[in-house]
């Protein structure tokens, strides 16, 4: 098959948000926690979660463009604090569930059956039942004029997750959290470790690590 742009121009809507979601492969798959200053929680669900650099730790997430009922947007924005939570097999139905267009003032931790978790003093909800979590604020809202979507680069100042899935040179085993991953906007995965490979040097060849 052969798709030319003229042709997904005139495709129909959904028909080719589900083709370009597809086409870029297998994503991460997060729901964010926020809560207003009137004290209203919201949970969404993300895919677009993205690693930017761990020195600070960075993190991105690209959020559609702003229509005033962005209620993650709008809470991030009024308070810089929000929780990023990751999906298993245990919870996904819910997650995806969070996606609806639910009214600002009722809670998607309520609609959807997950817990709200308050770890320390910070500001914004965790995902009880998430296995991997971090406490995020928001450095920078940079607005795209291409199409409108908006980027939060957020700073991680919390990692909470199980003990027994972090190595001793700091790899996450999320295959061993259950984390699972997403293509196009509503097909989940769990996924197969196939290896970890060394650090790639030009004069040596690359071996598989144990």
């Amino acid at each position: 098959m052969h798709i030319k742009v003229e042709e997904l121009e005139q495709m129909e809507q959904r028909k080719r948000a589900q083709l370009i979601n597809s086409l870029g492969g297998f994503k991460s798959v997060v729901m964010l926690g926020t809560q207003n200053v009137q004290g209203q929680t919201n949970l969404a669900i993300f895919s677009s979660f993205f690693h930017l650099g761990a020195n600070p730790a960075l993190c991105g997430v690209i959020v559609r463009p702003d229509n005033g009922e962005r209620h993650s947007l709008n809470n991030i924005m009024a308070t810089e604090l929000y929780t990023i939570n990751h999906v298993h097999q245990a919870i996904y139905q819910q997650a995806h569930q969070t996606s609806a267009s639910y009214p600002a003032l009722q809670s998607e931790f309520a609609a959807t059956g997950l817990t709200e978790q308050w770890l320390g003093n910070f500001f914004a909800p965790f995902v009880q039942e998430s296995r991997v979590k971090m406490a995020v604020q928001l450095v920078q809202r940079v607005d795209l004029d291409i199409n409108g979507t908006i980027l939060l680069i957020g700073k991680i100042l919390e990692i909470h997750l199980p003990d027994n899935i972090i190595s001793h040179d700091g790899f996450i085993d999320l295959e061993a959290a259950g984390s699972l991953t997403l293509s196009g906007l509503d097909s989940y995965h769990r996924t197969q470790k196939i290896a970890r490979l060394s650090y790639a040097k030009p004069d040596l060849p690359v071996k598989i690590l144990d």
